[in-house]
């Protein structure tokens, strides 16, 4: 799926190995076979770059190829939740922190967002998600932190609330970037479904607190969009070409003009 003229999985790719990532599983399902060619090496297309002299197109080629053995695919077979799909790769997990990030959920930050969670973490350790106030007209579509204490970026957690159709803890909601200890897998194996019979990771984060570890949230510098609804993911297309230099000014220019239209109707 083209975000502007990337495909939404590079923008958390490059996000990832901004914070210093180098391993990287894919949870995928039937049908997303074009994910894994896409890091591939296109040799016929590096050379026909090459060859035609097309050097800054080769440079774009070759920015999304990976080194050999740093992704893994994992199939998930039944889509029973977000909690499921990590619980997928429990093998390829070892006994460190690892980080989970949803690619519909793309950020744009200075530094990116996991690179903030990861200096936040440093400092906290426990688990960490991502966390922004979202209106209350929307928080029953999130997971919700209620908050214990609040350190000003930082949230120390009491518990999560998956999806509160009333009476939400808090206005915070969980957004898809979480740093997780590797006891959140122990949790997860328990494979304990909740609403709509899906394994939840908020649930395996809240068995975190009941046994009496650290979970945080970091309210992050920057802007996010939902690129799984249209409205959102309109709204990044938007955002992002804005931010480039060779498309910032037309699209500028159309949108006034749009603005203006409209006005004038």
């Amino acid at each position: 799926m083209p975000l502007v003229d990337r495909p939404l999985i590079q923008y958390a790719i490059d996000e990832a190995r901004a914070a210093g990532i180098k391993e990287f599983i894919f949870v995928t399902s039937r049908g997303k076979g074009a994910l894994e060619d896409y890091f591939d090496q296109a040799h016929e297309l590096e050379a026909s770059l090459k060859k035609a002299g097309k050097t800054e197109l080769l440079e774009i080629v070759r920015s999304t190829n990976m080194e050999s053995g740093a992704i893994a695919i994992i199939r998930q077979q039944k889509a029973l939740g977000l909690g499921h799909a990590i619980w997928c790769a429990r093998r390829l997990i070892t006994d460190d922190p690892f980080a989970v990030l949803l690619p519909d959920d793309v950020i744009i930050g200075d530094p990116p967002c996991l690179q903030q969670m990861i200096e936040a973490y440093q400092e906290t350790g426990g688990c960490m998600v991502a966390t922004m106030a979202v209106p209350a007209d929307e928080i029953s579509s999130y997971g919700v932190l209620d908050v214990a204490e609040d350190i000003g970026a930082i949230v120390r957690v009491r518990g999560l609330v998956e999806k509160p159709r009333d009476n939400a803890p808090s206005n915070l909601a969980v957004i898809g970037r979480y740093i997780l200890a590797p006891t959140v897998m122990n949790n997860l194996n328990k494979l304990k479904q909740g609403s709509g019979g899906e394994v939840h990771l908020t649930g395996a984060i809240a068995d975190e607190i009941a046994e009496g570890r650290n979970v945080y949230g970091l309210r992050f510098r920057g802007q996010r969009f939902d690129c799984g609804s249209k409205a959102g993911f309109i709204r990044a297309s938007i955002a992002l070409a804005l931010e480039r230099e060779e498309l910032r000014y037309a699209l500028e220019d159309f949108l006034q003009d749009r603005v203006a239209l409209r006005s004038g109707a």
